[in-house]
């Protein structure tokens, strides 16, 4: 028989029945409450004031980009503490003049204790729906970790109302769905090979009692739901070589094969793997590396609305041999030289190549697309040091040719710079 703690609050109670929907309420009905704080809601906190202000933060990165309807921009980010740790929290501001000033911050999501909230997905669904998904996890992992999401139905105004929060699966999710050609929405969301640190001496150790890793449910998942998000469940899993922290995306192609791209461990400039469904997802072909080059780091890949393939990616010293289809060589290269290319026939071939930004530690590249067809690309610089969150508004007319060709074209707008007053 399961009893509930009677100090259980009326959200979490809700959150129980939309896990008990989404198939996954086995062990976490038993263990929702102080025992399992990482299953615990945390409401988002409106216009949080000083205490998380610019100069209050020492780390922040890993940033994500939404575009309302109206044009209204959402950027996401996590920051809190000295690096990853059980001190973030997640970060939200706004923009309403296409990225050139910012907001402070409209919300946080902070959990309590030992818990984390971390690596944030800003996504606008075919409703105009703004949801923030995000992962929370006792201490940096702890084997189970879990997506969460918040949504407003206001995402074009400065102070929108935001729903309770809502788990919907264990995992970690770091990049938009994507929405197939029959209406289901597809989630890119992943459990961690590694087991949580055990060592007391670790930095990220986790105690017994909040490890939850279970090497049965490792693996590069793809979750779908069919009722615009009420209900999420496991799909299928790609089998996916040498990875740690997948960061997974998937594009539908032309012919309705699914093409998943994922972050592997190599370092050889072979960083990136590829996987292809052709049944919607339930079965993926045996992972192999993708032919396009890349370190051991997040890239962004989305389908744009004039059909075309977005592709945002590192080191185009690499990128000259690739674009020529020449054998690459094997050589590792730093986070640098974020760089855009297009691709008219799926991802065969691409062209372009607009440098986003050329230094040492830019990394994190996410975008969105507006109604008017302007693309907003967001990425973090140094994140202990200039901790910067970083905008480009740019059209598809400045990727192919290079360089900037649009007068209102803008890179490396500032969201956001930590430590200090903007």
């Amino acid at each position: 028989m399961i009893k509930m703690n009677r100090t259980l609050t009326s959200v979490s109670v809700a959150l129980l029945g939309v896990i008990f929907l989404t198939g996954l309420c086995r062990p976490i009905l038993a263990e929702t409450g102080a025992s399992q704080p990482a299953l615990r809601p945390t409401p988002v906190k409106i216009d949080p004031g000083p205490i998380y202000g610019d100069a209050t933060r020492a780390f922040q990165g890993i940033p994500g980009v939404a575009v309302a309807p109206n044009g209204r921009l959402w950027a996401v980010w996590y920051a809190g503490g000295e690096g990853e740790g059980p001190e973030n929290y997640v970060i939200g501001a706004t923009s309403s003049d296409g990225g050139r000033t910012w907001s402070e911050a409209r919300f946080v999501i902070d959990p309590d204790g030992d818990v984390r909230a971390y690596d944030p997905v800003p996504w606008v669904d075919p409703d105009g729906r703004l949801w923030v998904f995000y992962s929370q996890s006792y201490r940096w992992w702890d084997g189970r970790a879990g997506v969460w999401a918040v949504t407003t139905d206001e995402p074009g105004e400065a102070r929108p109302r935001w729903s309770e929060p809502r788990r919907l699966a264990d995992g970690i999710m770091m990049n938009k769905p994507t929405v197939a050609s029959d209406g289901s929405w597809l989630f890119p969301i992943a459990v961690w090979s590694h087991e949580p640190a055990s060592n007391p001496s670790a930095a990220r150790f986790v105690p017994d009692a909040q490890r939850h890793w279970n090497p049965d449910t490792v693996g590069t998942h793809v979750y779908r739901s069919t009722d615009r998000g009420q209900t999420v469940r496991r799909l299928g899993t790609a089998n996916i070589a040498n990875v740690r922290f997948e960061e997974h995306m998937i594009v539908e192609r032309g012919d309705g094969s699914l093409w998943l791209l994922a972050r592997t461990q190599d370092r050889d400039g072979r960083g990136m793997a590829e996987s292809i469904s052709t049944d919607g997802g339930r079965t993926w072909l045996e992972g192999r590396t993708a032919s396009i080059p890349h370190n051991r780091s997040r890239f962004f890949i989305r389908r744009l609305q004039s059909g075309r393939l977005l592709l945002v990616k590192h080191n185009p010293d690499m990128d000259m041999v690739w674009l020529t289809r020449e054998e690459v060589p094997a050589y590792w290269r730093e986070r640098s030289h974020l760089t855009a290319y297009l691709s008219d026939d799926d991802g065969e071939t691409w062209h372009g190549g607009l440098l986003l930004d050329e230094r040492l530690a830019v990394s994190y590249p996410d975008g969105d697309q507006g109604a008017d067809g302007r693309i907003y690309l967001i990425h973090d610089y140094n994140r202990h040091t200039d901790r910067e969150i970083l905008l480009s508004s740019i059209t598809e007319e400045d990727i192919a040719a290079g360089k900037l060709v649009d007068p209102e074209s803008r890179l490396r707008l500032l969201v956001n710079k930590a430590g200090s007053g903007q």
